[in-house]
């Protein structure tokens, strides 16, 4: 298949970006390339709303730039889109004009409510989440949405951004009463949506300030997992970094870990807006969406040119991208998925052991890339799985549904089992730990069922007895390396629900 590649380039108001995708087999994109300028052209903006000519000139000058990147590729197509500064300019035609005839490129200036809306649209094609409220933060506007089983239901955009909003303050680090100030201004302009109250959702946010917010309170956690999207905050630790960054002296505050030099300035502001708004929807939690505007738009102008649903199932297209990087034998893990499904119902329905429907879903996606590590090497394959899921982004699956994810399709035993969750122990209660170790344990005994990835199981039947389960075994061919691997391997299950276990081979 040949590579195609995609570009966005989005001017924005403080910063202005180029950003490369690489379509892969699974039709999802994958960021191959991302230059950014921190242009903050909000600033040349004169009194009369108008865009000045040194403004215009770094604006042309930076796509010039961009231009020479993307004369290194061949691209199917070039999106050039512009938010707040050049919307609200008052000169934007002749901004228009200037960048057509000095670069060639003809650029989508995005009305208030299309910014919203490509927000929203990459947040419902990069998570699960059914029902919440987006918040982007640009430099010169922030747009909220409100979206209910995965559907736009409203959408606003405020005319300040955290390049405006720094006006409150006289210096980067605000005194008391200046962050007094900018909260009251805050709340007073939230509370003109009442579609905003009391929404008990989680609050999603996008853009550059959410990203360095989250990364500060990883760094000040000692986080353990690697990833930034779909990282959840609750409001004590929003208040957290506030604090901390609060406290800082002015030349402190541009080297803290997480946050980029150019941010250092515009930084609390924004976190006053997280923070207000968390409490206007009464949130859930906040949770950081790596995906945006630029995504947003490629996923929309994707789907048109490929007649593709714009509403995907967003985990499902995920683990398809995983076997598809892998090179996961389908035939292979589906069979062995099938076969650990009719093992966990008969031990669920039997109450051997104690499961919901969820850990069900997580049994039958861990089944799909069990063993996955042995891409890189088969002897340390689970080490591999385990490192490879943890710390690998998973569209649709927030971070500990992703740890769990890994403690599942690593399982090789107990210990191992133990050394994996440790760092984690803190983030699961004691029956949350024990089951999954016990699907952890199904899955490997259903894996020796096709150790030669042959399909040549069948069919398994059960039979439970006093104080045994019979597991027959029903083959096509000669399955001894199956019956080896599953009487060396059926420790695993007599664990899982404190019974012996037989088994029998039939050949048919």
């Amino acid at each position: 298949m040949t590579k195609q590649h995609y570009a966005i380039i989005d001017i924005g108001s403080n910063t202005m970006r180029l950003v490369i995708y690489e379509k892969n087999k699974s039709n999802r994109l994958k960021e191959i390339e991302n230059v950014k300028a921190s242009t903050r052209l909000r600033t040349f903006l004169e009194e009369d709303n108008t865009l000045n000519q040194d403004g215009i000139d770094l604006l042309i000058n930076t796509l010039k730039s961009f231009q020479e990147v993307l004369a290194t590729y061949t691209l199917q197509d070039t999106i050039c889109a512009a938010t707040a500064a050049i919307r609200q300019a008052e000169n934007k035609e002749e901004i228009e004009t200037q960048i057509v005839q000095k670069t060639g490129l003809n650029i989508r200036i995005f009305s208030e409510a299309e910014e919203a809306y490509y927000g929203y649209l990459a947040v419902v094609h990069s998570t699960s989440i059914e029902e919440g409220v987006t918040v982007d933060i640009g430099g010169g506007s922030t747009e909220v949405t409100y979206f209910q089983n995965r559907e736009l239901k409203d959408s606003h955009s405020f005319p300040f951004g955290a390049l405006t909003l720094k006006d409150f303050f006289q210096n980067p680090v605000p005194t008391t009463q200046e962050l007094k100030k900018l909260r009251s201004y805050l709340k007073k302009q939230f509370a003109t949506l009442p579609w905003l109250e009391n929404k008990d959702v989680k609050l999603v946010a996008i853009g550059g300030s959410a990203r360095n917010m989250a990364q500060i309170h990883q760094n000040l956690e000692s986080y353990p997992l690697a990833g930034l999207h779909e990282y959840q905050m609750s409001q004590k630790d929003i208040v957290e970094v506030s604090n901390y960054l609060t406290s800082l002296k002015p030349n402190k505050l541009a080297k803290v870990d997480g946050l980029t030099k150019d941010r250092a300035d515009i930084i609390i502001p924004a976190i006053e807006v997280f923070h207000c708004l968390f409490q206007t929807v009464e949130a859930q939690s906040l949770v950081l969406s790596r995906k945006g505007l630029r995504d947003g738009v490629l996923y929309e102008h994707l789907a048109l040119e490929t007649d593709a649903p714009l509403y995907p199932d967003v985990l499902q297209e995920s683990i398809q991208e995983l076997i598809n990087d892998y090179n996961l034998n389908k035939k292979h893990i589906e069979h062995v998925q099938k076969l650990a499904s009719q093992l966990f119902d008969f031990c669920k329905e039997n109450g051997l052991i104690h499961a919901d429907k969820q850990d069900r879903e997580l049994l039958n996606m861990s089944s799909l890339l069990f063993n996955l590590g042995e891409y890189i090497d088969s002897e340390s394959s689970p080490q591999h799985t385990f490192y490879l899921l943890a710390n690998r982004t998973i569209d649709g699956l927030e971070h500990q549904e992703r740890l769990k994810l890994a403690l599942v399709a690593s399982y090789k035993n107990k210990t191992v089992f133990k050394q994996f969750i440790e760092p984690y122990k803190s983030w699961f209660l004691k029956e949350e730990r024990h089951k999954l170790l016990d699907l952890g344990s199904l899955l490997k005994f259903t894996y020796c069922l096709d150790a030669t990835k042959r399909q040549v199981v069948e069919e398994v039947s059960f039979q439970l007895q006093k104080n045994s389960l019979l597991i027959r075994v029903y083959t096509n061919a000669n399955a001894m390396p199956e019956a080896y691997q599953a009487e060396k391997q059926k420790k695993h299950v007599e664990k899982a629900i404190r019974k012996d276990v037989e088994l029998e081979f039939h050949t048919w």
